[in-house]
């Protein structure tokens, strides 16, 4: 089984070829295909290739599925007698992708 670790959004994850996955948004539209990089680790069964090593010109191609807006967040804060009370709310705007090749 071929899998990839891949970085976007600051964050790091595993994929393998026909996951889907939700991560940050991205600018592009539903239908079109994105190639992520960096890659930080390229591997087939027990060989493996890490960042640097012949992973310059290596990406994962995706496509994007869908977009979508996380859970809502509340925020509340206070000062204790003074009678200063704030609600604020935050959704996370996010992209599900499905992996088309790891290549």
């Amino acid at each position: 089984m071929s899998y990839a670790v891949i970085k976007t959004g600051g964050k790091q994850y595993r994929v393998i070829e026909g996951q889907t996955l939700l991560i940050e948004r991205l600018p592009d539209d539903v239908g079109a295909t994105v190639a992520l990089q960096p890659l930080l680790l390229a591997a087939d069964g027990a060989d493996a290739v890490f960042e640097g090593d012949g992973l310059a010109n290596a990406s994962v191609q995706a496509e994007i599925v869908a977009h979508e807006r996380g859970p809502k967040l509340r925020v509340f804060k206070f000062k204790p007698k003074r009678g200063y009370k704030r609600r604020t709310g935050h959704r996370q705007e996010l992209t599900r992708i499905r992996i088309t090749s790891i290549g």
